[in-house]
């Protein structure tokens, strides 16, 4: 790649993380509505933008992404839990790609009615809060590798993950793939055993493409 295609990539990148942001901070945020708002303006990012996950044949054959129902019961409240001694400390996930191992430090345990999940947050300059999970839909109905309800380095602030105060909301319908589900070039950290979560969320994004 010549320096004029190699700077235009990058800036293309930089575009798309500005409107992934902007897409999460966006009104509405409320219910349905808010959701339904969300997923036109994503479907329109990876239909449409070069930096998207599809590539060009995916992008022509793909009227949306695929998704469960709205479930208002997939947003509940979470209860911030201590990690025991024992557990505090690192976790290295690896990606299987050129960026490596990824070393992430463990916040806390987020108990909801689904079950616990860790709160991770990335080591090293610009660090963000990550919180990647399996549930019983895993290998089924959704990416065996699991799911995200956030990645704050990649712009996802709020919706999946929202902190008000002291309390903390997790909001499933919210849950999105790791880019790797699009296609084999990519690759990403997965979720690691601590976030499988025992019961299936069906709520937010599918597999792709889902099969019929």
């Amino acid at each position: 790649m010549d320096v004029a295609s190699s700077l235009a990539s990058s800036l293309a990148l930089v575009d798309y993380r500005r409107r992934v942001a902007e897409m999460y901070l966006a009104a509405p945020t409320d219910g349905e509505a808010g959701w339904l708002a969300f997923r036109s303006a994503r479907d329109e990012l990876f239909l449409t933008h070069p930096q998207s996950a599809l590539n060009q044949e995916q992008k022509e054959r793909t009227e949306q992404l695929p998704y469960f129902p709205y479930n208002p019961r997939a947003r509940v409240e979470a209860t911030v839990q201590p990690l025991p001694a024992g557990d505090q400390g690192e976790i290295s996930i690896d990606t299987g790609g050129e960026d490596g191992t990824i070393s992430y430090r463990r916040l806390c345990r987020l108990t909801t009615p689904f079950g616990s999940l860790t709160l991770l947050r990335m080591i090293g300059y610009g660090g963000g809060l990550f919180l990647p999970f399996r549930d019983g839909t895993s290998g089924r109905e959704t990416y065996g590798g699991g799911r995200y309800l956030t990645d704050t380095i990649k712009g996802t602030f709020g919706r999946g993950l929202v902190f008000e105060g002291a309390a903390v909301t997790l909001d499933f319908n919210y849950a999105y793939n790791p880019s790797c589900v699009y296609n084999y070039h990519t690759f990403c950290p997965l979720a690691p055993a601590e976030n499988t979560l025992p019961e299936p969320v069906r709520a937010g994004e599918l597999t792709y493409p889902f099969p019929m």
